[in-house]
């Protein structure tokens, strides 16, 4: 989970290089084109049949999964890093409860508070003022709220497919999931695309590239993190991707960091802690699928 993390907070870097120019849907599209070409790689090397079983639900999960991602992508677009990673990060919580429901895990006494702390952390580090309209702080000025309401709308979608690949995992390999998903996003993505097409430039192809390659190995990971957590347990790790933002924005697209930014990265870590400590708590299992 941690390494998916850190994966898609690289991916939300090159979705802002090029999000200013390249429509959501098209950054999708490229992203699922050569996600289908490494999946299916994956997949013949390690000889699994790429079809999977409950191939119903895998498709749902990837059509879930695309819209997700175009409401990620346009977010991260249209917000700053820090506040759009801090609005996606709304989707622990829908996830923790769709488990409950769904699947009836018991969510831990620590894994809640993992969700609490962590979410804490995640507001100081998006800085707060920002996300109430300005309040505290006289220059933050107010995020626009359609980008809000798209990075709301993708946080449920997210925590839908996460829900869906907690079950898949009862019955596929994660690669069979992971490669599901790109495979249903190049059909649903490439109407969007020719509506408003864009020729890339040459730097602008290789950014991206890069939303590919990041997305894929934040993909892997974070299936197979998921088919061995509890779902509830394994997004509260997925915080530390907000920490990770948060260095991007600094370093990448100077944005600075001060020292409610340094509490909530601190937040962030001790959520991760807790929820690793609140493992056994919450009926995890430890051996890792595949």
């Amino acid at each position: 989970m941690l390494l998916s993390a850190l994966s898609f907070s690289l991916m939300g870097v090159c979705v802002k290089q090029v999000g200013a120019r390249i429509p959501a849907a098209e950054v999708v599209l490229a992203r699922a084109l050569l996600s289908v070409a490494l999946s299916w790689w994956l997949l013949r090397r390690a000889d699994i049949d790429p079809w999977g079983r409950r191939r119903g639900l895998l498709i749902v999960r990837g059509a879930i999964g695309t819209l997700a991602l175009l409401c990620v992508y346009a977010a991260l677009a249209a917000l700053p890093l820090a506040s759009a990673t801090v609005l996606q990060y709304l989707y622990p919580t829908f996830t923790a409860l769709l488990a409950w429901l769904a699947l009836g895990e018991r969510i831990g006494r620590r894994v809640l508070a993992a969700m609490a702390v962590g979410w804490l952390g995640v507001l100081l580090v998006a800085q707060p003022a920002a996300l109430l309209g300005g309040m505290g702080r006289a220059s933050a000025p107010s995020l626009p709220l359609i980008p809000v309401l798209i990075a709301l709308a993708g946080a449920l979608c997210t925590a839908l497919a996460y829900v869906s690949v907690r079950q898949l995992g009862r019955s596929e390999h994660p690669l069979v999931i992971v490669f599901y998903f790109p495979l249903v996003a190049v059909p649903l993505s490439l109407p969007l695309v020719a509506l408003d097409p864009v020729m890339p430039t040459p730097v602008e192809l290789l950014w991206l590239v890069g939303v590919g390659l990041f997305t894929q190995l934040g993909q892997v990971w974070l299936t197979r993190g998921l088919t061995a957590l509890p779902a509830a347990t394994a997004t509260a790790i997925s915080y530390a991707q907000v920490v990770f933002a948060g260095l991007w924005g600094w370093l990448i697209f100077q944005e600075g960091i001060d020292g409610w930014t340094l509490l909530g990265a601190a937040l962030v870590l001790l959520a991760t802690l807790l929820s690793l400590s609140g493992r056994s708590e919450a009926g995890g299992r430890s051996a890792s699928p595949g």
